[in-house]
């Protein structure tokens, strides 16, 4: 390892925030303390860039650079020619999609930042999961994209979150023994109902660790013959539904919502 720091220089006219991610990944496969990333920003004309490019060109001076428009592009690309130790992040990357597709780049630099309606779509979805989560408001049940079901400690609220993340609106209904559940639920499309389950012995672990964490205990919570009967209960009301099953013992939350989202596109595709 140096005895000091080398200094990555990420140039942008943008934020540099892609440059940086890129750079830290890089010096990443490198003993700690190798390396240091400066992020050289909004970066507006070429003058500006030599200057930023000389002003920080020392003995060792390496540069990721991620700029979107034409002349900086150009004018870094020759200053990389004669000599200085550059690397451009994102111009392949565009023009690899240019030459395989034919469209054309629009040159905007930050678009990656730009809100659109998509970034709307999420904080809406989000919201939805918030106001509908654990069995709350169920006559909104209806205006849900994807509706879980589950006993308590199924991951369905993690997963909702998740899934709204994605732009997606969820709601999760708790199934609790001896509770009926809202008369909402069958009047949802089966193909958006989604039943959450797990095996009995990991339920067992998941909520005995939670009653010592809560310093509690709930009668049939965490007890093995009460736990199975729950679990038979909710099944009869999932097939009672029609919904889809979907396994979550043992699973991350990603490949859950994965399966969830490719049968809610085959739903789509298939069309009502």
């Amino acid at each position: 390892m140096p005895d000091t720091a080398i200094s990555i220089h990420v140039i942008s006219d943008s934020l540099g925030e892609t440059g940086e991610m890129v750079a830290k990944a890089a010096e990443a496969q490198f003993e700690p303390g190798s390396f240091h990333i400066e992020r050289l920003s909004k970066i507006s004309t070429p003058e500006e860039l030599q200057i930023a490019v000389k002003s920080h060109c020392g003995r060792q001076c390496i540069f990721f650079y991620t700029l979107v428009d034409s002349a900086l592009k150009r004018e870094m690309d020759q200053l990389c020619e004669s000599g200085v130790n550059g690397v451009d992040l994102l111009g392949p990357a565009v023009r690899l999609l240019e030459d395989v597709t034919g469209l054309k780049p629009t040159g905007e630099s930050g678009a990656v930042h730009r809100t659109d309606q998509r970034y709307f779509d999420r904080i809406d979805a989000m919201e939805f999961a918030v106001k509908h989560d654990d069995g709350r408001n169920p006559e909104g049940l209806i205006e849900a994209d994807i509706v879980l079901l589950g006993v308590s400690r199924t991951s369905k609220t993690p997963l909702a979150m998740y899934l709204a993340f994605k732009g997606w609106r969820v709601a999760n209904v708790p199934l609790a023994p001896g509770v009926t559940p809202p008369d909402e639920i069958f009047e949802v499309d089966p193909r958006k109902a989604f039943g959450l389950v797990t095996s009995a012995d990991v339920l067992l672990e998941i909520r005995s660790e939670r009653m010592k964490e809560l310093g509690t205990y709930v009668p049939g919570y965490a007890e093995r013959e009460a736990v199975e009967a729950e679990l038979g209960e909710a099944r009869a009301l999932m097939r009672k539904i029609g919904c889809l099953v979907v396994r979550t013992d043992n699973r991350a939350i990603e490949e859950a919502a994965q399966e969830i989202i490719r049968h809610v596109h085959g739903a789509h595709r298939t069309g009502d």
